[in-house]
């Protein structure tokens, strides 16, 4: 029988599939469903620094007092926060596999120093959701990529638990952006984060949401820089997200050099026990091929560990498909 059991951000997995986080994993009854369905680890559902501001702002609106502002911020946040505890440490009495606090952020603002209070409430790790849409044109790139490493180096100057950042995929030197991430104390990185997109209803001129959930199609992008990542900042943990449709999408990202994959979209469509049929085909698989360990095969294909690594390069975009007319 393979044994699946992996390490990530130090933390012993009983297979590599992660729940990211979502309306999933969003409480302790949810996680243990999650459990019972194979999970080797859940991101718990993201606080969302965003929102917090949102509705704080929307109660200051409601009142004449300009003094009352302070409480009312400083209110909204401790009582999104304080239920946000409370799901941690419910979920961590409920459950025995790791659990993974998420915090969207936007900003290094003060508010991140509740990440203390999310490890103390017993949380295994801390994954820091990083996103914001650089629309200013005066401001220069390097001041935007400038607000993740001050995060990471705020939140990882305040707690002992290990943090991973999950990443969107638009960053003009992604290794680069990975390497300062490390060496600002994080112990891994999720690639890659999927976004709110608009959409617009032309019959009705309305602006929407365009469609939510991943598709197979999604998994190639990740593939790549999962394959280049892994090599070029091989010491630190990547758990890749978006696009994993099925176990054969699993062994590909740990060919690659994934250390863990994160799940989301095939479970809302097909339902958690896409879980167990996951990590089934992978242990099938690594039977069949004669694989003990995840470790015996894991990064076989990364960019260092294949004959041609010119492969996983954008370059060779016209060389396979300069025929294409």
């Amino acid at each position: 029988m393979p044994d699946l059991e992996v390490e990530y951000l130090g933390l012993k997995l009983k297979n590599p599939l992660i729940v990211s986080s979502s309306g999933l994993t969003s409480t302790a009854h949810k996680v243990r469903s999650l459990e019972q369905s194979g999970a080797g680890a859940v991101v718990l559902k993201s606080l969302f620094e965003e929102q917090i501001n949102y509705d704080a702002g929307s109660l200051i609106l409601d009142h004449d007092y300009p003094e009352a502002e302070d409480y009312i911020r400083n209110y909204t946040k401790s009582h999104s926060v304080g239920n946000y505890l409370d799901m941690i440490t419910e979920a961590k009495k409920t459950v025995s596999i790791p659990v993974i606090a998420s915090i969207n952020c936007i900003s290094a603002s003060d508010w991140v120093e509740f990440s203390r209070r999310i490890e103390e409430a017993g949380a295994d790790a801390l994954e820091l959701n990083v996103y914001f849409l650089p629309v200013d044109k005066l401001v220069p790139a390097a001041d935007y990529e400038k607000i993740y490493s001050d995060i990471i180096s705020r939140v990882t100057g305040l707690i002992r638990i290990p943090v991973s950042v999950k990443l969107g995929n638009q960053f003009t030197n992604l290794p680069g952006m990975v390497e300062r991430l490390y060496a600002l104390g994080s112990k891994g990185v999720v690639l890659f984060n999927r976004f709110y997109e608009p959409d617009i209803d032309i019959e009705n001129l309305k602006i929407t949401s365009a469609g939510v959930f991943s598709t197979e199609s999604d998994l190639s992008h990740v593939l790549r820089w999962v394959a280049l990542i892994s090599d070029m900042v091989g010491r630190i943990d990547i758990s890749a997200s978006t696009g994993v449709h099925s176990w054969e999408a699993v062994v590909k990202l740990l060919l690659a050099g994934a250390d863990t994959v994160q799940v989301c979209s095939l479970l809302y469509k097909k339902g958690i026990g896409e879980i167990a049929a996951l990590s089934g085909g992978l242990e099938d698989w690594m039977k069949r091929k004669g694989f003990g360990r995840i470790d015996e095969f894991r990064g076989k294909m990364s960019y260092k560990n294949i004959h041609d690594p010119s492969v996983w390069e954008r370059s060779q975009f016209m060389k396979y498909f300069s025929g294409v007319h």
